[in-house]
């Protein structure tokens, strides 16, 4: 679907991928793009920066993890603004650990990573079912194509998020809503690099924190936000289900549904050694 002319949501949007699909929505000639996120400073923020678009932009601060908060915030944007066209699920969160994170690391990270994802849906689908005409947007992650090392929430609920977009693009599409699942590995966002959280001043990262970061940024390019939105609007004008912004991917998931067993020693083989050299840098 293309989104000039179009009505859009974005979750997560006030830093990072979010804010650059808004940024590339607008120049795509988007009609409306409401903004979405937990942290009302940065929309504000984000919202004065944009001055020049304020008549085509709205903010909503919103919990994406919780059904109420969003279904107010999609109710008061179709009865104010119109029909929503296009909606990015695109907020997520990043939580590191093992089997031994805490419950709340995990909860929390199945409330954004995935409920959220179905909270919209539950919201838009009847609607745009109606319309016969949508456009559903996850955010998922080459997490959960593949896996990440040193982060088991992220990885097994981006996993859920992608399994969640594919039943979807089966389901949904004969009711002419079509769907789409962006995976980028790594991009220069705080989620991945905290210490570019504007107000953040401790940067202190556990084990499992550092080898998860040293495991994205040593796998392959680490895109811009900016790159990843342009990427990902042509997909959707392409309707693509699928939208790789780093092509490599492709080859990986290749190389692991081929041969699992070789796949996997060769990921033990990685995770052994990203360890040791973290735990002793002189290794």
């Amino acid at each position: 679907m293309d989104p000039t002319g179009r009505i859009c949501g974005v979750t997560g949007a006030a830093s990072g991928i979010g804010l650059a699909l808004v940024d590339e929505l607008l120049s795509s000639g988007a009609a409306h793009v409401a903004m979405m996120d937990f942290d009302g400073e940065g929309l504000r923020t984000a919202l004065a920066k944009r001055e020049r678009y304020s008549s085509r932009l709205s903010t909503y601060q919103v919990n994406v993890g919780s059904e109420p908060q969003i279904k107010a915030a999609l109710q008061k944007i179709e009865n104010e603004i119109g029909p929503i066209d296009i909606f990015f699920s695109n907020a997520g969160i990043s939580r590191s650990g093992g089997v031994d994170a805490s419950d709340e690391d995990w909860l929390d990270s199945w409330d954004v990573n995935v409920m959220a994802h179905i909270y919209a849906a539950r919201f838009l689908v009847p609607k745009m079912s109606e319309r016969k005409k949508g456009h559903l947007v996850q955010t998922a992650s080459a997490a959960g194509l593949l896996s990440v090392l040193g982060a088991a929430p992220y990885a097994v609920t981006k996993h859920a998020a992608v399994a969640l977009s594919e039943w979807m693009a089966i389901t949904y599409r004969p009711l002419g809503i079509s769907v789409s699942c962006i995976c980028p590995q790594g991009v220069r966002t705080p989620m991945l690099f905290p210490e570019l959280k504007k107000g953040t001043s401790d940067f202190s990262n556990t084990l499992a924190d550092t080898v998860a970061q040293s495991a994205v940024t040593s796998a392959g390019t680490v895109l811009e936000p900016g790159d990843v939105a342009r990427i990902a609007i042509q997909g959707i004008k392409d309707d693509k289900f699928l939208i790789l912004p780093h092509p490599e991917v492709a080859g990986f998931m290749v190389k692991k549904a081929s041969d699992i067993e070789t796949w996997l020693s060769q990921m033990i083989r990685i995770s052994e050694k990203l360890s040791g050299a973290l735990q002793d840098p002189l290794r």
